[in-house]
């Protein structure tokens, strides 16, 4: 089965200051904040950031202020009250790099839009109709990000000795499939990254582990990197979508075929456990979510049988049983989650 993690690089660290400018206090490396005096280690630094991203936003340039602001984030403390601050900033560059407010962000298609008002009433269905849309729509528009990726030498050699391994072990047409499904699973990673002002790799093929994106910067918070992390199952969908289409025009048992396979690699994704999608979009829950996303996952599996929701569902309660759960309720990546665990046990019916 794939594996479908998302790699972090180390961060890029400026030159480690060896005393504190405000008391002269040797300073032992990777410190942000002096043991002495408590000032902030990388003050000037900040300071220069700070400067640099209020003089973009300010010729409307939110993207790059949302790298800045996002750069000042790795020089303050974790939970520290300047890093929440500088993470409200990051999200609100990218929602204006989007043109939208903070709060259109967080949640589905506006309060006021004619989808909202036809999808609104069928609640989670409605949600998925209108994630499908939307998935429809980048996919066309962003054709040219889809294919970046091949234009790097080290994705398509990568990706070509992994193709010769799932062609070794069930045949050139699956092996294609799966080379698709994981590709177009990667790019939905790196659409999101770059839309947030994170930068990222192309995607990188491991032989029979699947593949992975290296981001060189963490995102500000665990709803963010939820975000990221749930963008590849949902691209992931838009794949199956399309082998699923394929199956109904041309009556082909192997489209049908394909269509579970990519469901299923998408659904082992969705596993709550190490680096796969499912721990990012996970993170964020509160207990009561996790609970009842194991509810959704065992209605999932009594319409479908897919034996790949008892794993999901048996890792997901080990979560849910866990002290590091939030306190907080957070529904959009819940629905999120829980639509795309639904869509992939409908579609994984088609086998």
């Amino acid at each position: 089965m794939s594996e479908l993690a998302l790699a972090i690089a180390p961060s890029p660290q400026p030159p480690m200051p060896s005393r504190c400018d405000a008391c002269a206090t040797e300073l032992a490396p990777a410190l942000l904040v002096c043991p002495s005096c408590h000032a902030l280690v990388h003050r000037a630094r900040l300071e220069e950031l700070a400067r640099e991203a209020g003089d973009a936003a300010a010729v409307k340039e939110f993207t790059r202020a949302g790298a800045l602001w996002r750069s000042a984030l790795a020089l303050l403390p974790e939970g520290s009250t300047q890093a929440s601050i500088v993470a409200q900033r990051v999200d609100a560059m990218n929602a204006a790099a989007s043109g939208k407010t903070l709060e259109e962000m967080r949640q589905g298609p506006p309060a006021g839009s004619i989808w909202a008002k036809i999808l609104g009433p069928f609640g989670a269905a409605g949600l998925l109709v209108w994630k499908l849309k939307f998935l429809i729509v980048a996919l066309l528009t962003k054709g040219k990000l889809l294919l970046l990726g091949l234009t790097k030498l080290s994705t398509i050699a990568s990706m070509f000795v992994s193709f010769g391994v799932y062609w070794r072990a069930w045949g050139w047409q699956f092996a294609a499939v799966i080379i698709l499904a994981i590709y177009i699973h990667e790019m939905g990673h790196v659409a999101e990254l770059r839309r947030r002002g994170l930068p990222a790799s192309a995607p990188m093929f491991v032989p029979a582990f699947g593949a992975f994106v290296r981001m060189h910067e963490h995102p500000t918070s665990p709803r963010e990197d939820a975000r990221v992390g749930l963008a590849g199952p949902l691209w992931g969908l838009g794949a199956a979508v399309a082998t699923l289409v394929v199956a109904l025009i041309t009556k082909s048992a192997f489209w049908f075929a394909a269509t579970h396979l990519t469901a299923v690699i998408n659904l082992f994704n969705l596993t709550p456990v190490w680096q796969l999608d499912g721990s990012r979009g996970v993170h964020p829950l509160s207990r009561l979510q996790r609970v009842l996303l194991v509810g959704v996952i065992a209605a999932a599996w009594g319409f479908s049988r897919e034996k790949m929701l008892v794993l999901v569902a048996l890792v997901l309660i080990w979560r849910a049983a866990e002290k590091q759960s939030a306190t907080a309720h957070d529904w959009p990546v819940f629905t999120r989650y829980a639509m795309l665990i639904v869509a992939f046990a409908a579609l994984a019916l088609a086998h």
